[in-house]
């Protein structure tokens, strides 16, 4: 157990005896299957976001949240990384399944182009994010819309500049789509469902192929 993960179970009253562990460890479990999303990889955003989860008997996890996060895309993947452990997890006999383990997700960024980014900016793009996620949801509420037949067309081409500002452009959504085909690898089907839905929510026919495929 790591010095960091020791004391968060000592600061949460879990003790030192007999704790949850993960087979292979966290560390490992994190390299091997973690998605960089992709503003935060644009943006050289890193960090550790704090997960608080709770596991039965059988090592699956039933509730999760995120206890601290850093405010971006790394939040999401961090609760998914820890939903995708479900099972794997090896529980003391004594363990008490109400109780919330608390463990740090760490995000670090090597071989990235980040050395022009300042903290500055860095710091910005994670302000940017959090404001961008009302205007995200507004496009995804438009396009929900439309698919009911509710709309006019000034309203569309409001949310086509919206989205242009945004950055969601066929880029971006060839990255979600990119994204949702390695957690298939990794037999997440509800993580890649959801990049493959956001892509069709945001008015694109590109994961058309992976929805008809995967997601019915």
């Amino acid at each position: 157990m790591s010095k960091i993960l020791l004391a968060l179970f000592l600061l949460f009253g879990l003790g030192v005896k007999a704790q949850p562990t993960l087979k292979g460890g966290l560390d490992s479990f994190v390299a091997n299957n973690k998605v960089y999303p992709p503003y935060s990889l644009q943006n050289c955003i890193d960090g550790t976001v704090t997960i608080s989860f709770k596991l039965n008997k059988a090592g699956e996890v039933y509730f999760s949240k995120v206890q601290k996060g850093i405010g971006t895309d790394l939040d999401d993947e961090a609760l998914r990384l820890i939903r995708l452990s479900s099972g794997k997890w090896i529980v003391p006999a004594d363990h008490d399944t109400i109780v919330s383990v608390v463990v740090p997700i760490n995000f670090k960024l090597s071989g990235e182009d980040c050395g022009n980014k300042s903290q500055k900016e860095i710091k910005q793009a994670i302000e940017i994010y959090k404001t961008n996620v009302g205007m995200t949801d507004a496009v995804l509420n438009f396009y929900r819309h439309k698919a009911a037949g509710k709309y006019t067309i000034e309203e569309e081409r409001k949310i086509i500049a919206l989205k242009t500002s945004l950055g969601y452009d066929d880029e971006y959504m060839k990255m979600r789509i990119d994204d949702g085909l390695k957690k298939l690898k990794q037999k997440d089907k509800q993580g890649a469902c959801e990049d493959f839905m956001f892509v069709k929510n945001m008015g694109y026919d590109l994961a058309d192929e992976q929805i008809a495929k995967y997601c019915n």
